[in-house]
């Protein structure tokens, strides 16, 4: 297991769930600015609790409407039983959450039936309101068991389906599987996320001609194109449609920046001119840093380590470091990194971080 720096001994385990589902499809379909929680490990690669709650607070502070825990981004290896950290990230990120309760609860969970509804369980005695289900990783597997499954979860929590691009071992899914998947009852929204038009558009279709399209909000997790997905309006029976928000690794930095950005999209979805013409302008330069931080040159290895990268230079984690020694930046990335925030300074939230660190890691 890895050890536990600066642990709180008498720190609460539990709280109620404060919503109910009607109120979690409101909150969502309101649209969101959710950033997938990164992990915070020392030099050491010991899990460092004041830095986790700095960053919780940082992405409150921001104006961030919720927040993921236990994702892609907090690295799947936090399940691995020689690590231990599922929990303790999920009852450390509640901490922060306890200090913010309008931001909307949200857990990871992974793996076969019986381990994600574990986790969902585990979420739930945390106080999670709501579980992203990823899917099963570089595994082969039916349409009928990821329903069975998320059925399953769905008696935990209410679902957020997750559609993870292959890029990072997330399987290939039928629009059969989307169109039978959203008419689960206790599923709430659809993270959209191959990075990829035509199975983003599969997602989109299953979610617009469903009896429960107005209870099924739409995220959008394709870093590649976020201001692409936001600004794209769908036709549906309802009327037009946009994707609601944003669950996102690219959005555990600069997030401030993009609470602002998602504001400017709504006002540009309204006919505000000047904001629409500021949307248009930042959709390649936000793909461009995501290029850089994501390190699609290298076939997206350095994700994480960009992301990490980012936040240790900025003060809020202890160091750059992932669980695992090979998840590194790839070379040349940082200066791509710096490179791509030297070019597109509206987006660093350098400043507002630099004068609220040290309350936040108080």
């Amino acid at each position: 297991m890895i050890p536990v720096g600066s642990a709180d001994a008498d720190a609460p385990t539990a709280v109620a769930v404060q919503r109910g589902r009607a109120e979690i499809v409101r909150l969502l379909r309101r649209g969101l600015v959710i950033p997938a929680m990164p992990l915070a490990l020392d030099s050491d690669r010991r899990f460092s609790t004041r830095h986790q709650k700095a960053l919780g607070r940082y992405y409150a502070a921001s104006g961030a409407g919720g927040l993921a825990v236990g994702v892609h981004t907090t690295q799947f290896e936090i399940r691995d039983p020689e690590i231990g950290l599922f929990e303790p990230v999920l009852e450390v990120s509640a901490e922060v959450l306890d200090e913010n309760p309008a931001m909307m609860r949200i857990a990871g969970v992974a793996g076969s039936v019986a381990e994600a509804v574990a986790e969902a369980e585990t979420a739930a005695r945390l106080g999670y309101e709501a579980v992203l289900l990823s899917p099963p990783r570089y595994a082969e597997t039916s349409d009928e068991d990821m329903i069975t499954r998320a059925r399953a979860v769905a008696e935990v929590l209410p679902v957020i389906g997750f559609y993870l691009q292959e890029a990072i071992g997330g399987p290939r899914l039928s629009p059969t599987f989307w169109r039978e998947f959203v008419e689960i009852e206790n599923v709430v929204a659809v993270k959209v996320a191959p990075f990829d038009r035509y199975r983003t558009l599969d997602v989109v279709e299953a979610v617009l001609s469903s009896d429960r399209a107005e209870d099924v909000a739409l995220y959008t997790g394709n870093d590649d194109n976020i201001v692409g997905d936001l600004f794209t309006p769908f036709e549906s029976p309802q009327g037009t449609r946009w994707f609601d928000g944003g669950l996102l690794g690219q959005w555990a930095v600069g997030t401030r920046a993009a609470v602002r950005l998602l504001d400017t999209v709504r006002a540009a979805r309204e006919g505000d001119s000047e904001a629409a013409s500021t949307v248009i302008g930042y959709a390649p330069q936000l793909t461009a840093l995501n290029a850089a931080v994501f390190d699609v040159a290298n076939d997206f290895r350095g994700c994480i380590a960009g992301v990490n990268a980012i936040l240790h230079r900025q003060g809020l984690l202890p160091s750059g470091l992932c669980l695992g020694s090979s998840e590194v930046l790839s070379p040349g990335q940082e200066e791509l990194i710096a490179q791509a925030h030297a070019r597109y300074p509206w987006f660093a939230d350098d400043e507002f971080i630099q004068a609220h660190r040290d309350e936040w890691l108080r």
